[in-house]
Protein backbone atom coordinates (compact mmCIF):
# COMPACT_ATOMS: atom_id res chain seq x y z
CA UNK A 1 0.00 0.00 0.00
CA UNK A 2 1.72 3.49 0.95
CA UNK A 3 3.37 4.87 3.62
CA UNK A 4 1.71 8.06 4.26
CA UNK A 5 3.30 11.02 6.15
CA UNK A 6 3.80 10.94 9.63
CA UNK A 7 1.63 13.87 11.96
CA UNK A 8 4.88 15.42 14.41
CA UNK A 9 4.39 17.11 17.47
CA UNK A 10 2.95 19.30 18.54
CA UNK A 11 0.58 19.36 16.10
CA UNK A 12 -2.80 20.03 17.71
CA UNK A 13 -4.34 16.88 15.40
CA UNK A 14 -2.26 14.73 18.45
CA UNK A 15 -4.46 16.02 21.00
CA UNK A 16 -7.85 15.33 19.48
CA UNK A 17 -10.11 12.34 20.19
CA UNK A 18 -10.62 10.06 17.05
CA UNK A 19 -14.29 9.08 15.73
CA UNK A 20 -15.09 5.77 16.57
CA UNK A 21 -15.03 3.61 12.67
CA UNK A 22 -18.53 3.16 11.65
CA UNK A 23 -18.12 1.98 8.10
CA UNK A 24 -16.47 -1.74 7.74
CA UNK A 25 -15.20 -2.78 4.01
CA UNK A 26 -12.45 -1.53 1.51
CA UNK A 27 -11.66 1.66 2.75
CA UNK A 28 -11.11 1.16 6.81
CA UNK A 29 -8.39 -2.03 5.66
CA UNK A 30 -6.58 -0.04 2.98
CA UNK A 31 -5.65 2.60 5.70
CA UNK A 32 -5.00 -0.31 8.31
CA UNK A 33 -2.70 -1.66 5.15
CA UNK A 34 -1.36 1.74 5.00
CA UNK A 35 -0.69 2.18 8.86
CA UNK A 36 1.19 -0.65 8.85
CA UNK A 37 3.04 0.36 5.77
CA UNK A 38 4.24 3.60 7.87
CA UNK A 39 5.13 1.94 10.75
CA UNK A 40 7.14 -0.36 9.36
CA UNK A 41 8.94 2.80 7.25
CA UNK A 42 9.57 4.59 10.66
CA UNK A 43 10.76 1.81 12.52
CA UNK A 44 7.72 1.93 14.99
CA UNK A 45 5.53 -1.42 16.62
CA UNK A 46 2.54 0.59 17.08
CA UNK A 47 0.21 3.64 14.90
CA UNK A 48 -3.24 4.93 15.14
CA UNK A 49 -4.68 6.85 12.32
CA UNK A 50 -4.27 10.40 14.20
CA UNK A 51 -0.75 9.42 13.92
CA UNK A 52 -1.29 10.46 10.00
CA UNK A 53 -3.59 13.05 10.13
CA UNK A 54 -7.30 10.97 10.30
CA UNK A 55 -9.20 11.17 13.69
CA UNK A 56 -10.92 7.51 13.33
CA UNK A 57 -10.09 4.79 15.65
CA UNK A 58 -8.12 2.26 14.57
CA UNK A 59 -4.94 1.57 15.79
CA UNK A 60 -2.05 -1.01 13.99
CA UNK A 61 0.26 -3.42 16.28
CA UNK A 62 3.51 -4.98 14.80
CA UNK A 63 5.49 -6.01 17.99
CA UNK A 64 8.33 -7.86 16.12
CA UNK A 65 7.24 -10.61 18.24
CA UNK A 66 6.49 -13.30 15.80
CA UNK A 67 3.28 -12.71 15.90
CA UNK A 68 0.73 -11.42 13.49
CA UNK A 69 0.29 -7.88 13.07
CA UNK A 70 -2.83 -6.89 15.07
CA UNK A 71 -5.24 -4.41 14.18
CA UNK A 72 -8.04 -3.13 16.49
CA UNK A 73 -10.92 -0.67 15.28
CA UNK A 74 -12.62 1.25 18.10
CA UNK A 75 -10.45 -0.03 21.20
CA UNK A 76 -11.39 0.39 24.64
CA UNK A 77 -10.21 -0.50 27.91
CA UNK A 78 -12.75 -2.26 30.03
CA UNK A 79 -10.66 -3.44 32.73
CA UNK A 80 -6.69 -2.52 34.33
CA UNK A 81 -5.24 -4.54 36.56
CA UNK A 82 -3.90 -3.19 39.81
CA UNK A 83 -0.40 -3.97 39.30
CA UNK A 84 1.31 -1.35 37.94
CA UNK A 85 5.11 -1.18 35.84
CA UNK A 86 7.28 0.87 34.33
CA UNK A 87 8.32 1.05 30.59
CA UNK A 88 10.45 3.48 28.45
CA UNK A 89 8.09 4.72 25.82
CA UNK A 90 8.58 6.83 22.63
CA UNK A 91 6.44 7.85 19.28
CA UNK A 92 7.00 7.89 15.91
CA UNK A 93 5.40 11.70 16.05
CA UNK A 94 8.25 12.63 18.53
CA UNK A 95 11.07 10.25 16.91
CA UNK A 96 14.62 10.06 18.70
CA UNK A 97 13.27 10.68 22.70
CA UNK A 98 12.38 8.34 25.10
CA UNK A 99 10.78 8.18 28.55
CA UNK A 100 9.82 5.50 31.50
CA UNK A 101 5.96 5.84 31.53
CA UNK A 102 3.79 4.52 34.38
CA UNK A 103 0.92 1.37 33.31
CA UNK A 104 -0.88 -1.01 34.55
CA UNK A 105 0.81 -4.41 33.98
CA UNK A 106 -2.36 -5.92 32.74
CA UNK A 107 -5.33 -5.08 30.48
CA UNK A 108 -8.40 -6.16 28.70
CA UNK A 109 -9.45 -4.00 25.66
CA UNK A 110 -12.81 -4.51 24.02
CA UNK A 111 -12.54 -3.65 20.32
CA UNK A 112 -14.13 -4.72 16.99
CA UNK A 113 -11.87 -6.22 13.83
CA UNK A 114 -11.85 -4.60 10.79
CA UNK A 115 -14.99 -6.92 9.73
CA UNK A 116 -16.87 -5.16 12.50
CA UNK A 117 -16.87 -8.21 14.76
CA UNK A 118 -16.51 -7.11 18.35
CA UNK A 119 -13.75 -9.33 20.44
CA UNK A 120 -11.81 -8.97 23.62
CA UNK A 121 -8.11 -9.47 24.22
CA UNK A 122 -6.55 -9.78 27.80
CA UNK A 123 -2.83 -8.38 27.41
CA UNK A 124 0.16 -8.10 29.81
CA UNK A 125 3.81 -6.96 29.45
CA UNK A 126 4.55 -5.05 25.80
CA UNK A 127 1.18 -5.67 24.34
CA UNK A 128 -0.53 -4.47 27.34
CA UNK A 129 1.88 -0.89 27.36
CA UNK A 130 1.49 -0.48 24.16
CA UNK A 131 -2.61 -1.04 23.97
CA UNK A 132 -2.48 1.83 27.03
CA UNK A 133 -0.32 4.12 24.65
CA UNK A 134 -2.01 3.60 21.39
CA UNK A 135 -5.62 4.42 23.02
CA UNK A 136 -4.67 7.19 24.76
CA UNK A 137 -3.51 8.69 21.33
CA UNK A 138 -7.10 8.04 20.42
CA UNK A 139 -8.78 9.65 23.42
CA UNK A 140 -6.25 12.63 22.43
CA UNK A 141 -3.61 12.14 25.18
CA UNK A 142 -0.08 12.68 23.58
CA UNK A 143 1.76 10.23 25.95
CA UNK A 144 4.12 12.95 27.29
CA UNK A 145 1.39 13.91 29.16
CA UNK A 146 1.52 11.08 31.22
CA UNK A 147 5.06 12.57 32.47
CA UNK A 148 5.52 15.03 35.28
CA UNK A 149 5.49 18.29 33.95
CA UNK A 150 9.30 18.30 34.42
CA UNK A 151 10.39 15.56 32.64
CA UNK A 152 8.19 16.62 30.03
CA UNK A 153 9.71 19.72 29.76
CA UNK A 154 13.04 18.20 30.10
CA UNK A 155 12.18 16.02 26.65
CA UNK A 156 10.79 18.22 24.95
CA UNK A 157 13.94 20.46 25.09
CA UNK A 158 15.68 16.97 24.27
CA UNK A 159 13.45 16.99 21.21
CA UNK A 160 14.35 20.36 20.30
CA UNK A 161 17.73 19.90 20.26
CA UNK A 162 17.10 16.94 17.56
CA UNK A 163 14.87 19.12 15.42
CA UNK A 164 16.75 22.50 15.16
CA UNK A 165 15.28 25.46 13.96
CA UNK A 166 12.19 23.86 14.43
CA UNK A 167 9.64 25.78 16.61
CA UNK A 168 8.92 23.45 19.39
CA UNK A 169 6.71 24.34 22.54
CA UNK A 170 4.62 22.36 24.97
CA UNK A 171 0.73 23.47 23.77
CA UNK A 172 0.18 22.91 27.22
Amino acid sequence: MTVRPVVMFPDPGLRKVAEPVTAFGEEIRGLAMDLLDTVRSAGGIGITAPHIGIQKQLVVLDLWDGAEVRTYVNPRIVWTSPELTRHAEGSISMPGVREEVKRHARVRVDYQDLDGIERSEEAEGLLAICHQHEIDQLNGLFWIYKLSRLKRERLIKRYQKLRPGAAIADPE
